[in-house]
């Protein structure tokens, strides 16, 4: 389901270069259970940033579901984030104006996926 080959990420600032990820390279299969530690500034934000389709190598591959994720228009990837690719932000980013229940909800529209199978 999710394959990553020798994923790097280095960031730039004028001359300055931070290398985030360095050759990272893991499977995870489906139904597997995954948890991603490691101390602050160890590039656990980079890679699920990477994961998520929100952000991209600096090199490597990232296979999702056999297809290397390099290779999606933008509107593949959009699509990947809408229907198979959940969220939770440390911040939340709850819409305050909203209910709890319209929330957890959003995403259901998005995915256009009717109330009444949403199993609430």
């Amino acid at each position: 389901m999710i394959k990553c080959v020798n994923i790097s990420k280095t960031y730039e600032s004028g001359s300055i270069k931070t290398a985030a990820l360095q050759n990272v390279s893991f499977e995870i299969k489906s139904g597997d259970f995954v948890a991603i530690m490691g101390p602050s500034g160890s590039g656990k934000s980079t890679l699920m940033h990477i994961l998520g389709a929100l952000d991209t190598p600096t090199s490597g591959e990232y296979f999702l579901d056999g297809k290397n994720v390099a290779d999606l228009s933008d509107d593949e990837l959009a699509d990947i984030r809408k229907l198979k690719i959940g969220f939770v932000f440390q911040s939340f980013n709850l819409l305050p104006r909203s209910t709890v229940l319209r929330n957890v909800m959003l995403p259901l529209v998005y995915a256009e996926i009717p109330e009444k199978n949403a199993n609430l």
